[in-house]
């Protein structure tokens, strides 16, 4: 198994010392390759909105830099750990950027077989809104996310029984990472299923203003009406309802707004 760590720290700090923990637990577990991604060593631009990605495709972006080359790496791998210290309440400025770059994934999903497990760090709040934000960024991007650990590391030196406790996080982590690895991937929840239909409406609906978008649909053949998720697997049929309900509704709203624009 290969598993792919992105780093956001700018150091080899706290974040850093808890995925090779993390590492560490796993190999004892079995055969895993580990490679370590530090963002603050990649050629990675600043997004500038030109939303060129959206309409004719990554390809044709700007910025010519190490996108695709990471991209291929989370490709290569069969997990990926996302990792950032808190960093105003959030992810840190590499990371952010990270995710800026490679927007057109939101787009146009593509890493339904890997496996995600998210990381960080803190020197006291901000977990929950680096988890609910990488949580949401993973997931559209089509990982399977199995787990968060979040450690409170302050400034100061921490206590035995703290430092105890997180480590005991970071191995449960390892755990249930590794066998989520030798998994297969479970069915969506409720905002998986939702997500879908609302892309499925919109870029089904905007073939003229993002045939990128639309021209990838297509081809995956999530557009067909029978499509229930991106992947082959079982869609629980209630949230599956509420799904092409919302679907049939944001539908009409786009066809109505599209009509009163073109008067």
């Amino acid at each position: 198994m290969k598993v792919l760590v992105i780093m956001g720290s700018p150091r080899k700090g706290n974040t850093y010392r808890a995925a090779k923990k993390i590492e560490e637990s796993m190999r004892s577990m079995g055969n895993v390759e580990f490679e370590y991604l530090m963002l603050k060593d990649a050629d990675l631009s600043q997004c500038s909105g030109c939303f060129v990605c959206f309409i004719k495709g990554e390809n044709h972006c700007p910025h010519k830099d190490d996108a695709s080359v990471i991209e291929q790496k989370m490709h290569a791998a069969d997990g990926v750990i996302f990792a950032t210290p808190v960093y105003g309440m959030n992810v840190s400025a590499l990371m952010k950027t990270f995710i800026d770059r490679f927007s057109y994934i939101f787009h146009r999903p593509r890493f339904f077989d890997k496996k995600a497990l998210l990381l960080s760090t803190t020197g006291a709040l901000g977990l929950k809104e680096v988890f609910d934000y990488l949580k949401l960024v993973a997931g559209v991007w089509g990982f399977e996310v199995v787990h968060s650990v979040g450690l409170v590391t302050p400034p100061m030196q921490i206590s035995n029984k703290k430092e105890q406790e997180n480590n005991q996080k970071l191995e449960k982590a390892a755990f249930v990472f590794y066998n989520a690895l030798q998994k297969k991937r479970r069915s969506p929840g409720l905002r998986d299923v939702f997500i879908f239909h609302a892309q499925k409406a919109s870029f089904g609906e905007l073939g003229q203003n993002s045939p990128a978008d639309y021209t990838y649909w297509k081809e995956k053949g999530w557009l067909s009406p029978k499509a229930k998720y991106y992947v082959d697997v079982r869609v629980n049929p209630v949230y599956n309802a509420i799904g092409w309900i919302s679907e049939q509704m944001l539908k009409r709203k786009m066809r109505k707004d599209l009509v009163e624009l073109q008067k």
